[in-house]
């Protein structure tokens, strides 16, 4: 059976990433788009500035691009997923919730909010559960379920694979892609030759989010992590793939052996969007590279290498490709949890 879905802001590269991503999937049809009232009433090839390099398919290009507007949305829609600017998801998505729809978001609003789960299926499906306290306290019949951010989403993964050794302290250096501030977000007089030390808000992002995603469901709220996670984000001339350096201080003497066989031995989920196994691990200390591991299990496998003993603890790299396992992809794949838990 198949379960109709939407896409809440569908032109923008996200979006577009979505409808790659649905294009051909086993359990979702894409049905209905919309996007800003500039854009609603234009078939999506007209509306949408196609950047994705695979072809619009061509039902997609037919479709009819809709308001953002949840009357706008026929009933029969199952689910929603939204890559809309935070601005704008703030004040629109519980709007959708309220209308009694579930929204799967990769949009950074209400991502640390205690009744909305912040969920990587692999590490943290039971978060899901959360959903109950959410209605109850918001009297809606939707849900809103977010995915974290796409540098978080690259670590956090390793992170929960060395838990087993009592994870106390991360520092985090990051190399992030250009793809991650949007098409117009890095201008090429500023990237090119260059390496910008600082990206707005993301390293607080990166220390606050892996606190919940680590943390336990109690019954009624996510009781989280103790880890102390430090990071520093630097935005590098790489198209695709955030490469991440991570220092982990564990609270049990850890060795390279134990924490490559912990990364190998991830856990891996039966949904079609998952990848097995999750993390790839590399001997070679050369890898990974962003142009050559970023697609590794169609983009959503985290790939991890120059695993290393250090005096304070375990030292690595690992990288995730931003738009697919950072973004749309990471929000398809709680969809497909959504679905498989019950919840639409």
């Amino acid at each position: 059976m198949s379960v109709t879905v939407g896409i809440l802001g569908g032109t923008g590269a996200v979006g577009q990433r979505f409808i790659q991503l649905l294009d051909g999937h086993s359990e979702f049809e894409l049905t209905t788009i919309t996007a800003s009232d500039d854009s609603a009433g234009k078939a999506y090839r007209e509306a949408a500035k196609w950047r994705i390099d695979s072809p619009i398919p061509d039902y997609v290009g037919d479709i009819e691009v809709r308001a953002t507007d949840p009357g706008e949305v026929p009933d029969d829609v199952d689910l929603l997923f939204s890559s809309l600017p935070s601005g704008v998801a703030a004040d629109v998505e519980p709007e959708f919730t309220e209308a009694g729809y579930v929204v799967s978001s990769n949009s950074s609003n209400s991502r640390m909010a205690d009744d909305v789960p912040l969920v990587i299926p692999e590490v943290n499906a039971d978060h899901l559960n959360l959903i109950e306290v959410q209605r109850d306290e918001r009297g809606w019949d939707g849900a809103l379920v977010k995915n974290p951010n796409c540098s978080t989403i690259t670590m956090v993964p390793t992170l929960a694979a060395l838990d087993a050794f009592g994870l106390e302290r991360v520092h985090v250096s990051t190399l992030q892609a250009v793809s991650g501030a949007g098409y117009d977000g890095v201008t090429s007089m500023e990237i090119i030759d260059n390496v910008i030390p600082h990206i707005g808000g993301e390293e607080e992002k990166m220390e606050a989010e892996p606190k919940k995603l680590l943390g336990s469901f109690d019954g009624s709220e996510i009781v989280q992590h103790d880890v102390d996670v430090a990071a520093s984000c630097n935005r590098v001339p790489t198209l695709d793939g955030h490469l991440e350096n991570v220092w982990a201080e564990t609270d049990e003497e850890i060795t390279k052996a134990s924490a490559e066989e912990a990364f190998a031995g991830a856990t891996t989920l039966d949904l079609p969007s998952a990848p097995d196994p999750l993390i790839e691990v590399f001997e070679d200390p050369d890898r990974p590279q962003p142009r050559l591991d970023r697609t590794l299990g169609n983009g959503m496998q985290v790939a991890v290498g120059g695993v290393q003993e250090t005096p304070a603890g375990i030292q690595y790299n690992c990288l995730a490709h931003n738009t697919i396992r950072g973004a749309a992809g990471a929000s398809v794949l709680n969809g497909e949890l959504l679905v498989e838990e019950g919840w639409v």
